[in-house]
């Protein structure tokens, strides 16, 4: 596997849901805001339709205040909803559009998002909303830098992406080496406490999050790391 570089200054993560980040992609971001990077999140959804035993309202504000506090656990300070209706995203180009606009608006170096293949690496079939979401955020990116697209936004272009990273792709061929930053990374995840406690499942986070760094590490030959799927541009 290769390495990710780190010579860039910014990076914007635009995931479907509250915790999505929180998977691994997190500990890499807890390493670069410690670099000195800007990391801002924007979420797609704010969860509503996670917590089967809740009503989506509370749903919804108990889930945006926990991704906000697992954003700041790893340094991040700026985190954005879209408001957009949980379990029924769809790919095309209203969504391209709005994910344009979020690329063009914040100008990043480095756009992060989630797995769009169809399986996770361990063979479970993906969600819908992630398949479509992460493909519409690898369209947005040529969108966004494309002067002749999405004109009645009003915004500039902007071709300053250098790459895209997506996290739990079972087609990762690059890594982040989170050796000294696994720890924040988890605890960002266990941030997201009231949505676990709901699931009816036994969850360790730590043990999660510890496995999968310390198996891919063990490829990587670091301590801890984290994979993803890079996409030039």
């Amino acid at each position: 596997m290769d390495e990710v570089p780190e010579d860039w200054d910014s990076a914007l993560a635009i995931a479907a849901h509250p915790d999505d980040l929180e998977y691994g992609t997190s500990a890499a971001i807890a390493k670069w805001t410690s670099q000195g990077k800007t990391v801002t999140e924007v979420l797609a959804t704010r969860g509503e339709a996670g917590i089967d035993s809740m009503d989506p309202e509370e749903v919804a504000r108990v889930r945006s205040a926990e991704q906000i506090e697992a954003a700041r656990r790893v340094g991040v300070e700026t985190v954005e909803f879209l408001d957009l209706q949980d379990g029924m995203l769809e790919y095309g180009l209203p969504l391209r559009r709005t994910l344009a606009a979020v690329i063009r608006r914040h100008r990043p170096d480095v756009v992060l998002s989630l797995n769009f293949r169809e399986t996770f690496p361990g063979g479970g079939f993906n969600m819908a909303d992630h398949r479509v979401f992460g493909l519409a955020v690898a369209d947005a990116i040529r969108d966004a830098a494309n002067r002749w697209v999405f004109r009645d936004l009003g915004l500039e272009p902007w071709q300053g992406v250098r790459f895209a990273l997506f996290g739990g792709s079972p087609q990762a061929a690059h890594y982040v080496d989170v050796t000294g930053h696994l720890r924040a990374g988890i605890d960002s995840l266990l941030a997201h406490h009231v949505y676990f406690s709901n699931l009816g499942a036994e969850f360790d986070a730590a043990a999660f999050l510890t496995g999968n760094a310390e198996e891919l590490g063990r490829t990587a030959g670091v301590e801890h790391a984290i994979g993803f799927e890079m996409i030039g541009t």
